[in-house]
């Protein structure tokens, strides 16, 4: 087994496949965790079928702080008897340091548009069992750091926000494991998931110009428009594709975002309100209650932008 090796580690959590990825390397490491009972239930047997144990991971890096990516990092660090470590962006960190920040994040972003009077209360639930636990980073990043892995095998750290403030890439040896930086069509709600589009927009032009990746690792089975999905290693021609796919629909929502919020907000009785005219102009038919909700996320994201909050 060659060092730098990539192996993908697929753990599932209702209606989404989560991927994780082990380096091996003289530090091995793992990319995202999934939540709290992946590394548990996912993690130690597929690294078993490889001849590995959990316990040599000395890394765990995170592309991001939401809970499918970083909810098992506390049980993963624990398995590896606390000697990994723990990376995330400094403008994550603060949802690995507290439940209680997924909880306010919901409240003050997409519960403004569901009809869910136990929202919070709900949310608070599903923290509490798909977090392991609260814990402060062993390394924060901001972007430009190079963690070696040991050896000549050595990790760069890209930060590519938009999907979160915190969003990076990691790349290794032309590979970038970009979590969910890059949305294309959307994984199982079919519609793309970002918080702020500009960040968005900028991330993925230069993960297309500057960063190149000759392999692309997705954060989940992203999907193209026609609604097949891609793979968990997308070659040079696939990463490019799904960039620039993922640049055209973000252009196609925002010229619909932006003509609809020129018109006015108004309030209507479907469950797209207020932006019912937006997914007409898209076409989109999903359930947008179904948590994460990415359609409000990222609607509501072009709504701050936009300056009509």
């Amino acid at each position: 087994m060659s060092k730098g090796t990539v192996h993908p580690l697929v753990s599932p959590w209702g209606r989404f496949g989560l991927y994780s990825y082990f380096i091996d390397a003289p530090e091995p490491a793992i990319v995202d965790t999934g939540i709290g009972s992946s590394p548990a239930e996912g993690m130690i047997p597929a690294l078993e079928k490889l001849g590995r144990s959990i316990d040599e991971v000395r890394w765990i890096l995170l592309t991001h702080g939401h809970i499918d990516h970083l909810g098992g990092a506390k049980a993963l660090a624990e398995l590896t008897g606390g000697k990994a470590k723990v990376v995330i962006h400094e403008a994550d960190a603060h949802l690995l340091r507290s439940r209680e920040a997924h909880v306010e994040e919901y409240v003050n972003g997409r519960s403004r548009y569901l009809n869910a009077p136990d929202g919070a209360a709900a949310q608070t639930r599903t923290t509490q069992a798909v977090i392991s636990g609260e814990m402060e980073p062993s390394v924060l990043v901001r972007g430009g750091e190079k963690l070696s892995l040991g050896g000549d095998v050595t990790v760069s750290v890209h930060h590519v926000p938009g999907h979160t403030a915190g969003s990076v890439a990691y790349e290794l040896d032309g590979a970038a494991f970009v979590g969910d930086a890059v949305q294309i069509h959307g994984a199982a709600n079919r519609f793309p998931g970002y918080e702020d589009p500009d960040a968005y927009r900028s991330s993925l032009e230069y993960l297309r110009d500057v960063l190149r990746p000759e392999r692309l690792y997705l954060g989940h089975p992203y999907r193209r428009t026609d609604g097949r999905e891609y793979g968990v290693e997308l070659d040079h021609r696939q990463a490019r594709e799904a960039l620039q796919e993922s640049l055209d629909i973000e252009g196609r929502v925002r010229a619909a975002v932006a003509g609809y919020l020129r018109d006015g907000l108004r309030e209507t009785d479907s469950v797209y309100s207020p932006f019912e005219r937006v997914a007409e102009e898209l076409a989109y038919q999903g359930d947008p209650t179904l948590d994460p909700s990415p359609f409000f996320t990222t609607l509501h994201g072009y709504r701050t932008r936009f300056g009509n909050a």
